[in-house]
């Protein structure tokens, strides 16, 4: 479902890491990578900017690693 388990495991990092870094309890974020549970928005941009990637990639509609420029604030 998400990639949230694939870029975990590609960085070398337990499911208790990227528990902590979301404020998370590690049985909750295991619920989210098998999908008992759904990753909550503030969460899935956490990770973006954590793994340095886009929230697209994280939920599998795009398999472009790479993250989107960041838009200029003054333009929104």
């Amino acid at each position: 479902m998400y990639r949230i388990k694939d870029l975990r495991e590609e960085n070398n990092q337990s499911q208790s890491e990227i528990a902590k870094i979301l404020g998370l309890q590690q049985n909750s974020y295991s619920q989210i990578e098998t999908g008992v549970n759904t990753l909550q928005v503030d969460h899935l941009i956490k990770l973006a900017k954590f793994y340095h990637t886009s929230t697209d990639y994280i939920l599998g509609l795009t398999n472009e690693k790479k993250p989107y420029p960041q838009t200029p604030k003054n333009i929104l």
